[in-house]
């Protein structure tokens, strides 16, 4: 008797969501300047960094336990569609950063061993970070189609010392966003509607390992966080980064209730906590106790939603374009005022290594 083997269920790939200005970005740099940069002036902080990289924590941690077995099928439709959303989104930015990474090693391990090994190893767990979140996609029927991602999104390029900002706090930011919803549903667990969230507490962990290594290389190199125009640069990426996660999560407001959170609450609290790491670091941070800052956020917030009701019309009238283009000068204004309120001087960690 000859037994008749099924086939695997073939799961369709997932065409990424069309890029904005606030979809995660995909980076290049100058790979040259990079390979000759000079970290000699902290050497020791970045062997013992490489050294705990090595290690690799949570090479153990990423295994699927028979939870991710269950159906998922009893979720309504519009809980799935924010959960599949917010997937798309987190592994569109852990498989950048795997790419960027892996160039980076790639690019200088000739001429910069150290660094070129520890881009390798942190592209290892964001390329863990990645495949996991596509995993679980896949309980939802989709795939994405990380190779389509790879040559289809356009590359931004930054000088590395805008990488050193961006990324630095990418990854503070993402650490403490992960944290955070995992402490919540920690306590609220009839809100953790499905397994990934119990993995967020040592996840979060290789994202705060990979933000202290871009600390330590911010400190090897003094000129990015010692002059004026290093203070504005810093002030610019916290307002990018704080004003890009606001704006994002705004829209996605019934993603956090679904989980239990209020999402402005949540935003807030994550903001304050990354602009406390950072002011370790940088030179400035930014005064979120500004009794106008999150208002300010708030307002670009009703200004960007407005901006997304107006898209869903389909004509493209004179009337259309004119509204567009003042809700465009009332947003640009804001984050103005916004990047104009006074900043906190702190006493950067650059000064104990000169």
């Amino acid at each position: 008797m000859v037994k008749t083997i099924t086939p695997p269920k073939q799961i369709p790939n997932r065409q990424p969501t069309k890029e904005s200005i606030l979809t995660p970005r995909f980076y290049t740099t100058n790979f040259e300047e990079m390979a000759l940069m000079d970290i000699s002036i902290n050497r020791k902080e970045f062997e013992a960094i490489l050294e705990e990289f090595r290690v690799d924590y949570n090479k153990d941690h990423f295994i699927r336990d028979e939870e991710f077995n269950n159906s998922w099928e009893a979720l309504d439709d519009k809980t799935r569609a924010l959960f599949i959303e917010f997937l798309e989104r987190s592994c569109t930015a852990e498989f950048s950063g795997f790419l960027l990474y892996k160039e980076l090693s790639r690019r200088i391990k000739d001429k910069n061993p150290i660094l070129a090994e520890c881009f390798a190893l942190m592209s290892r767990d964001e390329a863990r970070h990645a495949g996991f979140l596509n995993k679980a996609m896949a309980d939802f029927n989709l795939s994405l189609d990380l190779g389509f991602l790879t040559k289809s999104r356009q590359y931004t390029f930054f000088s590395p010392k805008f990488i050193f900002y961006a990324t630095y706090l990418s990854e503070k930011i993402g650490y403490w966003r992960y944290i955070t919803i995992y402490r919540h549903l920690e306590q609220h667990q009839e809100h953790r509607v499905y397994p990934i969230f119990k993995f967020f507490e040592n996840w979060c962990q290789d994202e705060n390992r990979h933000g202290d290594f871009f600390a330590a290389l911010l400190r090897s190199q003094p000129q990015f966080l010692n002059n004026w125009q290093s203070k504005l640069w810093c002030r610019f990426f916290l307002l990018s980064v704080f004003a890009t996660m606001y704006l994002n999560d705004f829209q996605r407001l019934e993603f956090y209730s679904s989980i239990g959170l209020d999402a402005r609450q949540f935003d807030i609290q994550v903001i304050r906590k990354t602009n406390e790491s950072a002011g370790r670091v940088f030179p400035i941070a930014l005064n979120t106790d500004d009794p106008h800052f999150f208002k300010l956020l708030d307002t670009c917030s009703c200004k960007n939603r407005r901006l997304i009701e107006l898209s869903l019309f389909k004509r493209k009238n004179l009337g259309s374009i004119l509204q567009k283009g003042i809700i465009y000068c009332e947003l640009g204004w804001t984050l103005a005022r916004l990047f104009f309120i006074k900043p906190i001087n702190t006493i950067s960690t650059w000064n104990t290594v000169r």
